[in-house]
């Protein structure tokens, strides 16, 4: 069973290639245009153990939304696509990642509804600006938004509570990994599991 997904979206604002291999090594090929965000995706991927292809162009001269927002929808997609019918998979993936000061809990359910629960980050996160050296920064705000897009394309329940932590590249990170670590559990094969893990027979 090969679960992989390649998916291509372009609009007036982004052009976005995405290829996923669920059953991965963590290897990443990543260009966004932002390079903070091209790191959290590294990061997902090789903590998630899923291979990722990501190449996007967008209006970068305006700001990172566009970029960001678009290459979530898409990876979102792809995740759902590689995904297939769901059968043999654990379902359910929790983890609870440091990062120095940051902590971060995330739940992953693959359920087939999608849902996005966001909490915790402090006060000022949403306003501060990561990055941007050689191009546009990442703004604490978008990290909300990657989950909530991630969650709907996907059709995935993803619960994020933010426990503690300062540094806003910290706070940004951890919850990626933590992520990466709850979707890696939640998607991975269960040799015990014969059929699609649900009472109703699908998800």
């Amino acid at each position: 069973m090969t679960r992989s997904a390649s998916l291509d979206r372009q609009t007036k604002e982004s052009k976005v290639h995405v290829e996923v291999d669920l059953d991965g090594s963590g290897l990443a090929d990543v260009s966004t245009g932002v390079g903070f965000y091209d790191h959290m995706l590294a990061s997902l991927a090789r903590h998630a153990l899923v291979d990722l292809t990501v190449l996007t162009e967008g209006d970068t001269h305006i700001d990172a939304h566009h970029s960001v927002e678009d290459t979530a929808i898409v990876l979102g997609q792809a995740l759902r696509e590689a995904l297939g019918d769901k059968r043999g998979i654990r379902r359910f993936g929790d983890a609870l990642v440091p990062l120095d000061e940051a902590l971060v809990q995330c739940a992953v359910d693959v359920s087939g509804r999608p849902y996005c629960v966001h909490v915790g980050e402090p006060d000022g996160q949403a306003y501060a600006s990561i990055g941007g050296d050689t191009g546009p920064a990442y703004a604490g705000s978008l990290t909300r938004h990657v989950f909530e897009t991630l969650a709907f394309h996907a059709q995935i329940a993803v619960h994020v509570r933010v426990l503690s932590g300062r540094d806003p590249h910290h706070l940004v990170e951890a919850q990626f990994k933590a992520f990466a670590r709850a979707l890696r559990d939640a998607v991975a094969l269960d040799p015990r599991e014969g059929g699609v893990p649900s009472t109703k027979g699908a998800l």
